[in-house]
This record gives C-alpha cells, structure tokens and sequence, in this order.
C-alpha cells in the first residue's frame, strides 16, 4: 500500500515517516503526479483551512484512500471530512501506531472517526435499539465464543477497549485479539456496525 501525504509546504513531521517509511510527502499542487497510484492519501489541513477547498483541488483516483489530517480535530471536522468523501479523519499529530491503525481500518474497507466520536455513536445506537430486547437472537451468536460474544455484546452497549478489559479481567490485547476474530466471523469491518448487528439491524 503506498502512502502519499499531502501538505501545503510538504514539510513531513517525524511520526508520519515513522509509521510509514517508505512514504512520499508532496505538496497540494503536485499531488496530481500520483493520482494515478493506488494508496492513501493523507490531507493535512491547517488551522482556519477551508477542508472542502482543499479536497476540492486534489486529483483523485478511484483506486485512492482519503484520510485527513486535522491541525484543529474535532467532532466538526470529522463530520464534514465524511461528508466531503473521506475514509477517516485523524489528528496531524497523532502517534505513529495510531496512523497504522487508521491505516489498516481504512484499508479493508472501514470508517475512523475517531474513538471519541465512535463511542459516542455506538453508545446511541444500544440506546436506540434496547426497546428491541426480546427481538430475535440474530445468527452472530452461534458463530462466536463464548468469550466473544461478552466482548461483541459490550462493544455494542459501547464500551471502550480498556473498559471491556476492565470489566472481563484481561489484557486491551486480548479484547484486540477477540474484536479481530469477531470482525473475521461476521465479516464485519469496525465497532459501529458490530453495534448494529448485535442490536438487531442486519448489515
């Protein structure tokens, strides 16, 4: 997967090469020169930057990823990145792991909005949805573990990560190692439709 950042000066902060080294940086008015590629796209906007403006200008392939990159994140932002065709929005500053993880969740097909937000909208959604209760038991059931099927039935009442290992006894790694083997047998691809299944709406 080839990872392109696009910055007004294209000035490369450490973190960004860290998590992909082999990265190119370029800036906004060169990016047309890799629109051909497949890859991510990571947009940096600056403070008091017009986010529509700055996607505006960019040449997009279909085979290309849209991540931005928020000086000012924030729940505003995050939103109008969605809603102007972003895969995900992050903070510029955001640690090399984190980037990997957005990567990697924009890369199969997913949404990151960020964990603020995602709780958030996941917390919402069982609210929604626990009028529901003596609804059917959905097929997911049968295909989980006894153990995932704690773990799928928290993260839709939208427990974070650290607080379902809080709440079972046992490490972030090993709720990190149930959500993937979930994710796999339902062929789902993040929490928020996770959400949804486990609350009765069929993906």
């Amino acid at each position: 997967m080839i990872h392109c950042f696009v910055d007004r000066d294209a000035q490369a902060l450490p973190s960004w090469l860290e998590a992909f080294p082999q990265a190119r940086v370029v800036r906004r008015q060169d990016q047309a020169t890799i629109a051909d590629g497949a890859g991510i796209l990571w947009c940096r906007c600056g403070p008091r930057e017009s986010l529509a403006t700055i996607l505006g200008a960019l040449t997009i392939s279909p085979t290309q990823i849209v991540v931005v990159l928020a000086d000012e994140h924030g729940d505003a932002i995050i939103a109008e990145a969605c809603s102007l065709g972003a895969s995900g929005c992050c903070n510029t500053h955001a640690a090399p792991e984190v980037l990997r993880q957005v990567a990697l969740v924009v890369e199969n097909g997913g949404l990151w909005i960020g964990q603020s937000l995602l709780q958030r909208l996941v917390g919402s959604t069982s609210k929604a949805f626990e009028s529901r209760s003596e609804a059917k038991v959905d097929s997911w059931s049968a295909l989980l573990s006894e153990r995932e099927s704690q773990v799928a039935k928290l993260v839709a009442g939208g427990a974070s990560n650290k607080e379902i290992a809080d709440q079972l006894s046992i490490t972030e790694r090993t709720v990190k190692a149930h959500m993937s083997a979930i994710f796999e047998k339902l062929g789902l691809r993040d929490r928020l439709q996770l959400s949804l299944r486990i609350n009765g709406v069929n993906l």
